[in-house]
């Protein structure tokens, strides 16, 4: 009986010894950078970055010869410069961006058709039917992107049946845009003191049909693309769309949209006629 012991106690040592051996031979050792990094990102883990999670942005940045193609949403433009200190390359210029949502058809401008009984989940209601409305490009309202969203940045307003972002908590990850089946949520340029014009429509039907769904739809008119001197309009599949890196702010064409379907946020408000003639009226006077 104790010989049987000893031998499985020398069995055991010499296992535990090969297993040694064969551990630091086969050693895969972790550069150092990669936990410095992981220190200095937010570690929300969101997925943002295109990487699985902070640790797989870590690797990325290591291994990466070149910073100026990653960024870490949430961490934004300090967090880069912090990660690109520890790797002694440039982290370039990233420009903050932030959800918008594509879709102006509220319960006033988009009259029910029908209603919807099932799954309050938006995916499954887009892969069943079009939607409760004519339009069966705007949001369902369910809410997929509420339930995608770790930073509590967007909800359903339930008034108008339509999902809003709140950008103050918006740290760009992109979450909600995958989760949103009918691809009405983007990301765009902050832009300059949070001003951002964009189209909110994402309807592609003809002109009369989409106006006769939404009132607010885009109707593919072209006014938009004719007032924009820099080129930053585009029609395409009776469609406009606003390239948030060519538009210059000047809101010429929101003012000439019949619709009403380029949002403007976070503007001044527009001077009334009233108000430029007294301004005309005292410049001649001064």
């Amino acid at each position: 009986m104790y010989i049987a012991i000893i031998l499985l106690g020398i069995i055991g040592a010499i296992a535990a010894f090969i297993l040694f051996v064969l551990s630091k031979k086969f050693e895969v050792k972790e550069d150092p950078r990669i936990a410095q990094v992981l220190e200095v990102l937010p570690g929300a883990n969101c997925g943002g970055c295109g990487y699985p999670g902070c640790g797989g942005f870590a690797v990325a940045c290591v291994k990466a010869e070149l910073l100026e193609d990653l960024s870490c949403p949430v961490g934004g433009a300090d967090v880069m410069k912090s990660v690109a200190a520890i790797m002694g390359k440039d982290a370039g210029d990233t420009l903050p961006k932030v959800a918008v949502v594509r879709c102006n058809g509220t319960c006033d401008v988009r009259p029910r058709t029908n209603k919807y009984d099932g799954a309050g989940n938006c995916s499954i209601a887009a892969s069943l039917y079009s939607g409760e409305t004519g339009c069966s490009f705007g949001c369902l309202g369910l809410g997929d992107c509420v339930d995608a969203c770790a930073f509590d940045a967007i909800h359903i307003n339930l008034q108008t049946g339509l999902a809003e972002v709140t950008e103050e908590k918006c740290v760009a990850c992109g979450a909600c845009v995958k989760a949103c089946p009918k691809n009405i949520i983007e990301m765009r340029k902050k832009g300059p003191k949070s001003r951002r014009i964009f189209v909110s429509c994402i309807n592609k039907d003809k002109g009369g049909v989409a106006r006769k769904a939404c009132s607010n739809a885009c109707i593919g008119c072209s006014k938009c693309f004719k007032e924009c001197t820099f080129g930053a309009i585009t029609i395409e599949n009776n469609l406009a769309y606003i390239d948030d890196t060519k538009c210059r702010l000047c809101r010429k064409c929101v003012a000439v949209c019949p619709t009403n379907a380029i949002h403007e946020l976070n503007f001044p408000p527009r001077k009334t006629a009233e108000e430029k003639n007294e301004k005309q009226l005292t410049t001649s006077n001064d």
